[in-house]
Parts: C-alpha cells; structure tokens; sequence
C-alpha cells in the first residue's frame, strides 16, 4: 500500500480526531479573543497599567506549554481543560497587544470629534475606535489561531484527543504513515485558517477604511 493510500485508510479517524481538534482550538481562540480584546481595551485605557498586565501576559507566554500542563494538571486534572488553559495563556498575548495597539493607534482627532457630537465612551469605542482598530486586532487573532491549531497536538499527552493522538501514536510505534496522518491535517487546518482569517482580515480592512472616510480621515 502506498503512502497516500496508508494515510487515507486513517480517514475516519482523522475525522473523529479532526473535529475534536478543532472543539479544542475554537474553545481557546474564543476565550483567547474575549481576555485579549478586554485588556487590550483595559490598557488603551489605563496606560499605567499597560507594563503590569502586557508583563503578565509575556510571562505566560514565555512559559513553555508542555510546563503550564504540568502546572495545572492537578487543579484541572486532566482532559481538555488543562489544554485550553495553556492554549488560552499563548494565545492571549498576540490579541492583547494588537487590540491595545489598534485602540491607541486610533487618530485623537476623530475621536474628539465624536465626544463633541455627544457620543458617550461606550458608543466612540463600538462605533469609532473598535472599527478602525479591527484589521489590527484580527491579525492577532489570526495568528493565535495558527498557533493554537498547531499547539493543540500537545492534547494527546493528556487524553484530551485530537490529532495529536495519530501524531505521538506514530513516534511510539514509529509508523510514518500513521505520522504523516496527524501532521498533514494540523497543517492543512492552520493554512486554512490563516487563508479564512486573512480574508476577514482584509474584509475589516475595507470597513475600517469606510469608517475613516466618514469621518474624514
């Protein structure tokens, strides 16, 4: 049997594997996103607090994520859990830093244009700040995505599943075929990400640029 044919007798358990990866990935990415975007706005806010939280966030992120499973295993136990914490502590950084970027990037003088027609804070940050800082925030949410899809392979070392199974079940049985069978999803899966991000990407950039001519930019 051929290479090509040896991966796709694996294909059910692909399958299986595949939409359990990504559960896992879209769970992290979410939470990642909601914490990201939340003290990206923090911060933008409270620049004093910009060296504390981004600090933390760096610390987290210099963590290796094999020790943050170990770390957290007997709070979480085992399972999923422990796996998107750690996916959640890496990829909360990239979207935290572009959202504070974004935020702070936004040109002052639209924003005071829009306090002086009466919009309250809440209304110049949904309507005016968070549109133009959109495409910036996206390229951190595109890239914790990525990263996430790849990271996630860790989940099999503790029985959480996902495509990470096929992966180490190949190294312990050195069965290049069954290899092959968990790495070629994860990577088609991160190329497809990044190419349905990048689209969004551009589209909030077309929005941001609408946005910026109503107000005169």
């Amino acid at each position: 049997m051929d290479t090509v044919g040896a991966i796709l007798s694996f294909r059910w358990m692909i399958l299986k594997l595949g939409i359990r990866h990504l559960e896992i990935v879209a769970v992290a990415v979410l939470l990642s996103t909601i914490i990201g975007i939340a003290l990206g706005v923090l911060v933008s806010r409270r620049r004093d607090l910009a060296a504390v939280v981004v600090g933390a966030a760096n610390l987290g992120q210099a963590i290796p994520s094999l020790a943050v499973l170990g770390l957290v295993i007997p709070f979480l136990g085992i399972g999923q859990a422990p796996t998107i914490f750690a996916l959640v502590l890496r990829g909360t950084l990239p979207i935290l830093n572009n959202t504070y970027a974004g935020v702070s990037s936004v040109d002052r003088a639209i924003v005071e244009a829009s306090r002086g027609m009466g919009m309250r804070g809440w209304q110049v940050l949904v309507m005016i700040e968070f549109p133009l800082a959109f495409p910036v925030i996206m390229a951190g949410i595109r890239s914790a995505t990525v990263v996430s899809i790849s990271l996630a392979t860790i989940a099999a070392l503790i029985g959480s599943g996902g495509l990470g199974e096929l992966i180490y079940q190949g190294l312990a049985m050195v069965d290049l075929n069954r290899l092959l069978a968990g790495s070629i999803p994860v990577a088609l899966l991160a190329i497809a990400a990044d190419a349905l991000l990048g689209w969004a990407q551009r589209a909030a950039t077309a929005r941001a640029a609408a946005v910026g001519d109503q107000w005169g930019r």
